[in-house]
């Protein structure tokens, strides 16, 4: 907390906004390439919050969820504190439609990362070092990969209660509680003591005005709830879920789904059907619990094992 803000040795004033460079590299081209941040500074204290999104490049969402949040003046009016938006962190990532960085690695498996180590770990590092000292707490904004789409959720960190706190106040329709991943940006925020929650929505490569709106309107709850916004907090009904398990193909062939993300289902009943592409046979594919679709996969053709159905559930 506190007044104005210094990042990358440039410092914003109270009461002020400002665009920063954060230089991550150069293209084979020469061309430069820098991640571009935006810090909004209220005139009075409060808590520093970090906005992200395009972690993975090809997650178009979360950018597109920060790109309105900018343009519709959503932190023009804060009231307390600071906020620091960077809306593509994987600029390589975005402009080759690709979740990792060129040499294949995945700048979420690559914290805290290092100045001298692949591409992806300069990436990590650049906002381990320049941006996670500064903030108090963080949403990170994600889609479903691999043509998987994830209903709007919420996921915090387990064992956490600032972090649960946060997800409560976001309110999406699922919280979802996870263990923290090694080298991931929340693991290596949580070690700084800067909880950080993780908003999944959507699908790579596809804009979804759903997903958008419920992240926009959530962010805009935090906020408030924050008291870094003027407003009431509207009432929100959101299901917490402490478990999740995947349903996978038991055979490849063509997947066709009758029940998607977002549908309460109960054990055994028929979620889809995987074909033979011959007309030769066809397998049901059915719940093994109880619970609720968080995630589903829209990929027509599968192999056997791949992930189909995503369920969140709370009981043993």
């Amino acid at each position: 907390m506190g007044l104005g803000l210094t990042i990358n040795k440039v410092e914003i004033k109270p009461g002020s906004s400002e665009m920063i460079s954060l230089f991550v590299g150069k293209l084979p081209s020469g061309a430069k390439i820098s991640v571009k941040t935006h810090v909004f500074c209220s005139e009075r204290e409060g808590p520093n919050v970090l906005l992200l999104a395009g972690l993975h490049g090809d997650e178009i969402n979360g950018i597109e969820i920060l790109r309105q949040s900018i343009s519709s003046g959503m932190f023009d009016q804060l009231t307390c504190g600071n906020v620091i938006v960077i809306p593509i962190l994987n600029i390589y990532g975005f402009v080759n439609f690709s979740r990792v960085v060129p040499d294949g690695k995945d700048v979420n498996r690559s914290f805290p990362g290092s100045m001298s180590g692949s591409l992806a770990s300069r990436m990590a590092s650049i906002l381990t070092k320049r941006v996670l000292p500064v903030i108090d707490f963080g949403v990170d904004f994600h889609t479903g990969g691999d043509n998987r789409f994830n209903y709007p959720q919420v996921r915090y960190t387990r064992k956490d209660d600032q972090s649960k706190s946060l997800a409560e106040a976001f309110g999406a329709p699922y919280l979802v509680e996870k263990a923290l991943l090694k080298k991931s940006l929340r693991k290596t925020a949580r070690d700084l003591q800067k909880p950080i929650i993780v908003f999944e929505g959507g699908e790579a490569l596809r804009l979804d005005g759903f997903v958008i709106e419920t992240a926009l309107k959530g962010l805009k709850r935090m906020l408030i709830n924050q008291g870094m916004l003027p407003g009431e907090v509207p009432p929100v009904s959101s299901l917490t879920f402490r478990k999740s398990s995947w349903i996978r193909a038991k055979q490849a062939g063509i997947f066709i789904w009758s029940k998607n993300s977002g549908h309460k289902v109960i054990k055994g009943e028929t979620l889809g059907s995987i074909y033979d592409p011959n007309g030769n046979s066809r397998i049901a594919v059915s719940a093994s619990r109880s619970g609720f679709i968080l995630g589903h996969n829209n990929t027509p053709v599968v192999h056997q094992g791949d992930a189909l159905f995503h369920l969140g559930y709370n009981d043993e």
